[in-house]
């Protein structure tokens, strides 16, 4: 099963997200199958904040990927904002 979720890089106290689609056993940082976007929330510029690939989100939740709800909650931000 795929799961789009987010995968924490950055440094101490200054993380940012890579929107990723993973299979469900990976590691919250391991192997993912593709980068959807990134995310991140110390950003001060509100349009460089969150970007997506809405394109391929929209594929991966076509073949049945499953957001967790963080990650539901940023592709539902992003699609208010993009409209």
């Amino acid at each position: 099963m795929v799961k789009i979720r987010l995968a924490r890089h950055g440094r101490k106290r200054r993380p940012f997200y890579r929107v990723v689609a993973a299979d469900v056993n990976a590691p919250r940082d391991g192997k993912f199958l593709e980068i959807l976007g990134t995310y991140n929330p110390v950003e001060k510029d509100e349009s460089k904040e969150l970007t997506l690939k809405i394109d391929r989100v929209d594929h991966w939740l076509s073949i049945g990927a499953q957001p967790t709800d963080t990650a539901a909650a940023l592709i539902k931000k992003f699609k208010a904002q993009v409209q």
